[in-house]
């Protein structure tokens, strides 16, 4: 989608950043009937459904928002959403006149607020998963045997409008690599599928049905506690990988970033230093916020570097690009993050340096222990083993092609959902932990 970096025609940008959405719409079909270059054709063409994704991301009036706040946030008030709305803190857009306000826009508050973080209910299946990795942490950190897991799991898909056509899912399927080992299919829910090869760097279970049909699958596979001991002066420069070029467009040579990564890094010049700097610098300056649909947005490196905000996949291209911008090699790792309580979809990143190879870097988890500095150093280079590794690179096609565009044109952990038509975006879906035994 290197097109995303083709810049908007001023007219429609205008009306966009003013909220008149519908005159935007028009103007691109006037702009679509012109002999204009390729990638300007498919910047605006995207940009129907970029629209369409940006605006259900923002669904509530101004009653609806504070309707949401007082569930979310305890004895939140009427007061508290007004003065936060002038501060810059509610997320919200002008709708052809009218101010819209982003999905999880109060949970923000917490993430943006520590004032307002106690005052955000979890679940009790979260403070269980918490104390449960907080345990786990501080006996690595001591020296304990990395431990090994066998984990069953599910996930499941059920397409939210009724569609006449052939739909075509592709759902994520656990990889072998590095940390993770013997997987294994267990059931799914049609006899026809097509299994990606586990070398697919965005590895998938595809099938073809009816909307009206559920779709899901179950796997087994083994994780192991990723623990490395590093000594930083044995490292070597890392060359010619093709982990060191820009990847258009989320990862993107920029004069700010360039400016940025240098100006973090200084006269390091050893790999490893260089890539502890950054990840640093973002985990203790960058702040973990939900964000927007990513096919939202033009280019998320330089998001973050700007707005210092973003969750886990944001800040995991953040690192991955300043890392290569100084020579360190960086990629993407995700799938999910998944304990005997709790699961949920998370990116985080790899970095190599010779003589160890590829090592984690989970930057999203580091600065959720920005006040603990043994938890937080813990995710550079270590990773626990509370995970499902189903992508080894973001962008990259399926197995089989997908048509249309993706709900998520970067990464997969929750599956995508086509006609030969259109990309559905109307679906929804559920993730279960069956079983999770250490093994060892």
């Amino acid at each position: 989608m290197e097109f995303m970096n083709v810049s908007l025609p001023e007219e429609i940008a205008r009306e966009e950043n003013l909220g008149n959405y519908d005159k935007a719409l028009k103007l691109i079909d006037r702009w679509l009937k012109k002999d204009i270059p390729s990638w300007l054709k498919k910047r605006l063409i995207f940009e129907k459904d970029r629209i369409k994704v940006l605006l259900s991301s923002y669904p509530y009036t101004e009653e609806e928002a504070i309707k949401k706040g007082k569930e979310v946030i305890k004895s939140f008030t009427e007061e508290e959403f007004y003065k936060l709305l002038e501060e810059g803190i509610v997320d919200y857009i002008v709708v052809n006149g009218e101010r819209k306000y982003e999905r999880r826009y109060a949970y923000n508050i917490g993430y943006a607020l520590p004032e307002y973080k106690e005052r955000i209910a979890r679940s009790e299946s979260v403070e269980k998963d918490r104390k449960l990795l907080n345990e786990r942490l501080n006996s690595l950190i001591k020296g304990d045997k990395a431990k090994e897991y066998r984990v069953k799991a599910r996930i499941s898909l059920k397409i939210e409008e009724d569609v006449k056509d052939k739909v075509r899912v592709w759902l994520p399927f656990p990889k072998e690599e590095l940390q993770q080992k013997d997987v294994k299919l267990i059931s799914k829910s049609h006899e026809k599928y097509t299994l990606a090869p586990s070398e697919a760097p965005q590895r998938t279970i595809y099938f073809e049905g009816k909307s009206s049909e559920e779709y899901f699958v179950e796997f087994e596979y083994t994780i192991t506690e990723w623990v490395n001991r590093v000594e930083p002066e044995k490292i070597t420069e890392a060359k010619g990988s093709v982990f060191l070029e820009e990847q258009p467009p989320h990862i993107v040579f920029t004069p700010y970033l360039k400016k940025l990564a240098y100006e973090i890094v200084g006269d390091e010049k050893n790999p490893y230093y260089k890539a502890k700097k950054i990840y640093d610098w973002i985990t203790l300056n960058v702040n973990y916020s939900y964000v927007k649909p990513y096919a939202v947005y033009d280019n998320i490196s330089q998001f973050v570097a700007s707005n210092l905000k973003g969750d886990c996949g944001f800040q995991a291209l953040s690192f991955i690009t300043l890392c290569r911008i100084v020579g360190v090699p960086a990629r993407w790792q995700s799938g999910w993050y998944i304990s005997p309580f709790f699961t949920s979809p998370h990116d985080w990143a790899l970095f190599f340096v010779p003589p160890y190879g590829w090592l984690p870097a989970d930057l999203s988890f580091g600065g959720r222990y920005r006040e603990n500095e043994e938890l937080r150093n813990f995710y550079f280079g270590n990773l626990d083993g509370f995970r499902m590794v189903a992508n080894s690179d973001f962008m990259k096609d399926f197995i089989p092609s997908k048509t249309h565009w993706r709900s998520d044109p970067c990464d997969n952990q929750v599956g995508e959902v086509e006609t030969m038509d259109r990309n559905i975006y109307n679906f929804s879906y559920e993730m279960n932990i069956l079983e999770f035994n250490s093994i060892n």
